[in-house]
C-alpha cells in the first residue's frame, strides 16, 4: 500500500459551486496510484464538497437555490452573526452537506461517472481562498 497527500487552493468569487475535478485528478495522477481511493477534505467550516452533475449548469443552480431556501440568510434564529448575515447560514449549509468525500481510483483516475464532477461549494457571499487536502491511498 502506498499513499500520497497534497493540498490545492481554490479561489472563490462568492457563493456557488466550483468544479475542482481537474485539480483533484492532478493530485491523483501525481500520486502514481493505479487502484485505491482518494479522499478530499475541505479545511473550512463555511464551505463544503459535493459530487454533482457536470453537464447541465441548471442542475447546480437549482441545488444552490434549494439550499438557499432551506437555510435563508438573516434568520432571527441565528445568534452567530459576527461576520454578517451570511455567516451562520454558511456554517449550517456546510453541516448539511459534506466536508470530505471518498472517491475510488481506477487505472490512475478518479472513478466518477460520466456526468459527475467534484465541486467545492462556497457558502459565503465574499470570495475566499479555500484549501482542499487530497489523500490518495492504494497500489
Amino acid at each position: 500500500m502506498r499513499q500520497h497527500q497534497d493540498t490545492c487552493t481554490v479561489a472563490t468569487r462568492g457563493q456557488g459551486l466550483i468544479d475542482i475535478s481537474r485539480e483533484v485528478q492532478s493530485i491523483v495522477a501525481e500520486a502514481g496510484i493505479r487502484q485505491g481511493q482518494a479522499t478530499a477534505f475541505v479545511r473550512h467550516t463555511s464551505a463544503s464538497l459535493v459530487i454533482q452533475e457536470n453537464a447541465d449548469p441548471t442542475a447546480r443552480r437549482d441545488l444552490e437555490a434549494f439550499l438557499a431556501r432551506l437555510v435563508p440568510e438573516g434568520d432571527p434564529l441565528y445568534q452567530h452573526v459576527a461576520e454578517g448575515p451570511d455567516d451562520m447560514p454558511a456554517h449550517v449549509r456546510s453541516a448539511l452537506t459534506q466536508t470530505s468525500i471518498v472517491i475510488p481510483v481506477s487505472d490512475g483516475r478518479l472513478g466518477m461517472g460520466t456526468w459527475q464532477g467534484l465541486y467545492l461549494w462556497e457558502h459565503r457571499r465574499a470570495g475566499h481562498r479555500r484549501s482542499v487536502t487530497v489523500h490518495v491511498l492504494g497500489e
